[in-house]
């Protein structure tokens, strides 16, 4: 190789270093800055936000299941509901075989007019007795008159002793006719004195079996004790079921809440009434919901465990607990997003108002209104007692 074809070396220009050094030191700077800047940023969400905050994964969404279950036996004529079927309050579910119970409401039905007109002549009978009582007192009179004329002739010889001897025995007989008619009376009266037909004790006895009776029929219809949705329904029609036996569960979708287990070293700060944040994985990130804490279990999980730990055997490993914190959801928003029981949540709850208390206080919570078919079922049989007591003993009165 020649020296003309040997390459020279490349030497930089003194200013091109310069240039290239305060690049690279421009651009420290900046990243410095921005660094800086992202510290402050997230000390200052750390202060003002994340210290007041504490979040859990470990939360599901809870709910009461109503369990239907019949009050009588019976045989089952007709289910009308399944499993995800949406319910109101007061629908049919489950039908049973009603005739036996029909034909024990009509024998009741008819003890009860029995027992109306049987009252009913008991008042009546109130005036024939005192007719007979007032007569038998005429009769008395009249007898004891005749008894003392004859008496006051009887020395003249004008009457024989036969004579005064049969009419003082009439007296005598007359006097006990008009005692037992009194004693009749009284006995009418103790009856019936004080007290209407529907007032009377054998008419309200008879009547509580109409209502017994009355409840059996009706309960062969069993319906919904209040709205949600049908699950695990296990009743198949042609069924023999006895009284308590599950037949399905109704879950009322609007009165849930969430169960987030925190754990104990999260608790320190909780107080009831805390405002919460919450989102579901059903719907992701996009739908927040907002509820309070209103109460704390009374011991972590494990305690209320089947099987709880046994950490007095000696074989004890240290694990943190959680304990279940209660979450009321608002209602309006669970209107607008329905969730599921045993749904996963996230939850984050702000300690920012830590006034509240630790433990609820004694709480009184309005009770679940499941009884509006018994009483329905009550009143129709009242309804059919005034009915049965108006028609046999519209006559009848003190």
């Amino acid at each position: 190789m020649s020296a003309q074809d040997t390459p020279s070396p490349i030497v930089s220009a003194p200013g091109a270093d310069i240039a290239n050094g305060r690049g690279r030191g421009w651009a420290l700077a900046i990243l410095t800055l921005v660094l800086l800047l992202i510290a402050a940023a997230c000390g200052a969400y750390w202060y003002h936000v994340a210290r007041w905050q504490e979040s859990t994964d470990d939360a599901y969404v809870a709910g009461h299941i109503v369990q239907i279950t019949p009050q009588v036996g019976g045989t089952v004529k007709a289910v009308f509901v399944d499993d995800t079927d949406a319910v109101a309050a007061g629908d049919l579910l489950v039908e049973l075989d009603s005739a036996d119970g029909k034909v024990a409401l009509d024998q009741a039905e008819a003890a009860l007019a029995q027992a109306v007109r049987e009252v009913r002549a008991l008042h009546v009978n109130n005036e024939r007795l005192r007719a007979e009582a007032a007569a038998r007192q005429t009769e008395v009179r009249r007898l004891e008159t005749d008894v003392a004329r004859r008496a006051a002739i009887a020395a003249t010889g004008a009457v024989s002793r036969e004579d005064l001897d049969h009419s003082r025995t009439a007296l005598t007989v007359a006097r006990s006719a008009r005692r037992a008619a009194r004693e009749q009376l009284a006995a009418n009266l103790a009856l019936t004195e004080g007290v209407e037909i529907d007032d009377h004790p054998r008419v309200l006895q008879a009547a509580s079996r109409v209502e017994e009776t009355w409840l059996a029929w009706s309960r062969t219809r069993i319906v919904a004790p209040l709205a949600g949705q049908v699950v695990k329904r296990s009743v198949q029609a042609g069924q023999r079921v006895a009284a308590g036996a599950t037949l399905m569960a109704v879950v009322p979708l609007d009165r849930l809440w969430v169960d987030a287990n925190f754990k104990e070293v999260q608790l320190g700060r909780m107080r009831i009434g805390q405002p919460v944040t919450l989102r579901a994985d059903y719907y992701g990130s996009k739908v927040e919901y907002h509820g309070r804490v209103t109460g704390l279990a009374a011991g972590t999980g494990s305690a209320f465990a089947l099987l709880p730990a046994q950490n007095a055997t000696g074989n004890w490993i240290k694990v943190v607990q959680r304990v279940p914190v209660r979450v009321e959801l608002e209602a309006a928003e669970l209107a607008r997003h329905p969730l599921r029981i045993g749904l996963s949540m996230q939850v984050t709850a702000d300690f920012r108002d830590n006034g509240g208390e630790a433990v609820a206080a004694r709480t009184v919570r309005a009770a679940d209104d499941l009884s509006r078919a018994s009483d329905g079922a009550l009143d129709a049989a009242r309804s059919r007692i005034a009915e049965i007591i108006r028609r046999h003993g519209a006559a009848g009165g003190k």
